[in-house]
């Protein structure tokens, strides 16, 4: 049985590399440092559109590759190997693959063509102040009025939410969690940026009596917490996936810098010590790797995965970290130089590492949830 990824599956992977490889460089990539502009590069977001990347795991009928999430994944694992300044997570997976899957005809129709092309731009709102599970708002609530709704409360953390055509969002009702897909230049919305030690746009974005038409209700009440928990599995397996890009390219700079790095008149790859840490690093990245997969290929199919993406979120946190440490370990003072381009996966690293959440507390939890008969238990 061949468990490799097909032919097709391969061609979108090259596809990225090789867009990304050619266009995202240090010297572009520092034109964002320190907030020097916003980070997003619309003429590669722009060329990605135009190669039918943001389309990958889109219907065909709305301008889409009409391939799944593992293609998306591929993907998002080639912008994490460049750090891509482009926001793929919170617009592809986060909001327009929730759309694809729950939303109306009128809905799909309306956003998925212009997200396919480019010339549409989504995000989520998925965190708030005090509250970590975006399918329990605790901040944000909502009212009825006739057939709209009003809504008030705060998120934080909403990547690209000055750019964004709609943000989508969950609010909390009587009964229940609506979902909806909030317009930013509405009345009643105010975004405040907020400074990210990766220099991406984020946003805390704060709601005073908003008003939402029914039209752009993307869940009612009884089904918000299970759409919301749908998005959150594949936005958390997405970034896996960026985070496994962001460690095998850390890794990969490492092993060419020791291999070309001289002491004592030989390569420093040729130290036993060096060489351990750096194979410690390889046999990292590739567990993390297939952890990674064994969740997307779940998703993908439909499959229950709640456990793979659990256990995905812990190798992620924890290889990156691990990764990152032994990457500025054997660069030595080069590793931190800003100059070089180690610095910036490294900031990658931990940003991911401290958005999937501690790996201690999702051992925590796993532990629960086997202990429960949830996890591996029959």
């Amino acid at each position: 049985m061949d468990f490799g990824f097909s032919e097709q599956q391969g061609e979108v992977q090259a596809l990225a590399r090789q867009i990304l490889s050619e266009q995202v460089t240090p010297e572009k990539l520092a034109s964002f440092d320190e907030f020097k502009a916003e980070r997003f590069d619309r003429d590669l977001w722009r060329q990605l559109a135009e190669a039918g990347l943001l389309g990958v795991a889109m219907d065909e009928t709305y301008g889409g590759m009409g391939f799944g999430f593992t293609e998306l994944a591929l993907f998002v694992e080639e912008l994490g190997r460049s750090i891509a300044p482009v926001p793929a997570i919170p617009s592809l997976v986060s909001a327009a693959l929730p759309i694809q899957r729950f939303g109306t005809t009128k809905q799909k129709e309306q956003w998925l063509p212009g997200v396919a092309n480019g010339s549409t731009l989504l995000t989520a709102a998925l965190l708030e102040p005090g509250g970590e599970k975006p399918e329990n708002p605790v901040r944000t609530t909502v009212t009825v009025e006739g057939d709209n709704y009003r809504l008030s409360g705060v998120k934080t953390c909403v990547p690209f939410a000055r750019s964004a055509d709609r943000i989508l969002l969950a609010a909390r009702y009587e009964v229940g969690v609506i979902v909806v897909l909030l317009d930013p230049a509405a009345a009643g919305v105010s975004i405040q940026e907020m400074q990210y030690t990766t220099f991406e746009p984020q946003y805390e974005v704060r709601l005073d009596e908003v008003l939402v038409a029914a039209a752009d209700v993307l869940a009612e009440p009884a089904e918000g917490a299970e759409v919301m928990a749908w998005l959150t599995e594949r936005t958390t397996a997405a970034l896996c996936a960026h985070q496994l890009g962001v460690s095998d390219q850390s890794m990969r700079m490492t092993a060419s810098y020791t291999s070309e790095r001289k002491q004592f008149g030989v390569a420093i790859a040729t130290f036993q010590a060096v060489g351990h840490r750096a194979a410690n690093c390889f046999i990292d990245v590739e567990c993390l790797r297939l952890n990674v997969y064994q969740a997307v290929s779940l998703l993908d199919s439909e499959s229950e995965a709640t456990t793979e993406v659990q256990i995905a979120k812990v190798w992620a946190g924890d290889v990156g970290h691990r990764v990152s440490y032994a990457s500025q370990h054997l660069h030595g003072g080069t590793g931190i130089d800003r100059d070089y381009p180690l610095w910036r996966f490294c900031l990658w690293a931990r940003h991911n590492e401290l958005m999937l959440g501690g790996s201690a507390r999702q051992l925590a939890d796993l532990g629960q949830r086997i202990a429960a008969g949830e996890a591996y238990c029959s």
